[in-house]
């Protein structure tokens, strides 16, 4: 019973031990420069403007000029945004070089990539490489750009990279070119960490689950469904059934909808002195999403179709 006893005090206390680690966070936030991508809603706009009444120095990217405005009228004058497409190889040397300005010999603490589209997700018999292409060259060519840019000025602060990729980047729920995209997120990710550790730079990736935002509308992602359908053999069309994209998925009907869940492992990962290598936010990313990424193939596969529509004709044509 002593033994039992023992054993329990020190699993409470390496419990208690990281917990006090874990809460330790830096200080003097007014002078450090971060910046975000991505900035014109959702989890980048949260960000920025929570990251701002904070008092970081934050330089705040948007794809749009009618974003940056609102982002700005929203912030106070200390907060800056420059208009960026990650994509542009032309638009993000450029706006380097005005960060390298900006930050000066301090450098720059914080790079959180979170600019991402969903692209369009359809089963993959659906789908043209074209379908795949901008979601990769948004998030993954186009982080990975930005980071290969910035990465002096943060190796120069010993600072902080964030990079937003997806339970999609554990799992690959749906088809199209998002989830392989996240998995190329999460692969640079982890290099990127071990190649950063000995320079004093931490590397973190956060795992969303499915959120309420922009990229989850589930009007758009049922009219780009429609339209690709549209253009589809009739063979296919026949296999699947008319209606196939009506009947949708259940999956797109349940989605967390408190974004600074989001926010509150960007804002650790940038302030804990020691940041986790890998954040999970959301109810279904803790109890569902990730849990099933470790399981072997065949349970992944019953769970995830399930919620399958089921075909008209899977012999037909």
């Amino acid at each position: 019973m002593f033994f039992y006893i023992l054993i329990f005090l020190a699993i409470f206390y390496l419990w208690w031990r990281w917990r006090a680690q874990d809460g330790q966070k830096i200080r003097d936030l007014t002078d450090k420069y971060i910046f975000i991508t991505g900035c014109d809603s959702g989890f980048g706009n949260l960000a920025a403007r929570t990251f701002d009444k904070k008092g970081f120095r934050v330089l705040a990217s948007c794809l749009t000029e009618v974003g940056a405005v609102e982002l700005k009228a929203a912030t106070s004058e200390q907060l800056q945004t420059v208009l960026l497409d990650v994509t542009d190889p032309d638009n993000v040397r450029k706006v380097a070089e005005w960060i390298k300005a900006e930050v000066g010999s301090a450098g720059l603490w914080g790079l959180v990539n979170n600019a991402g589209i969903m692209g369009p997700s359809a089963p993959t018999d659906w789908l043209n490489i074209e379908h795949f292409r901008a979601p990769i060259e948004i998030n993954l060519i186009g982080l990975i750009n930005v980071t290969l840019h910035l990465l002096p000025l943060v190796k120069k602060a010993r600072g902080r990279l964030v990079n937003i990729s997806s339970t999609g980047g554990r799992l690959a729920v749906w088809g199209g070119g998002y989830c392989p995209s996240k998995f190329g997120v999460e692969a640079f990710n982890d290099s990127l960490r071990r190649d950063m550790k000995a320079f004093g730079v931490k590397v973190s990736c956060i795992e969303p689950g499915l959120f309420k935002t922009g990229l989850s509308n589930r009007k758009k992602i049922i009219e780009e469904r429609e339209a690709i359908w549209n253009q589809l053999p009739p063979a296919i069309r026949k296999q699947y059934g008319e209606g196939y994209v009506q009947k949708g998925e259940t999956l797109l009907d349940y989605f967390n909808t408190n974004l600074s869940l989001v926010v509150q492992c960007m804002e650790h990962a940038l302030t804990s002195i020691n940041p986790h290598s890998h954040y999970t936010a959301g109810w279904d990313a803790k109890l569902l999403w990730i849990p099933l990424s470790s399981m072997p193939a065949a349970i992944q596969d019953f769970v995830l179709l399930r919620n399958k529509t089921e075909l008209a004709d899977p012999t037909a044509g």
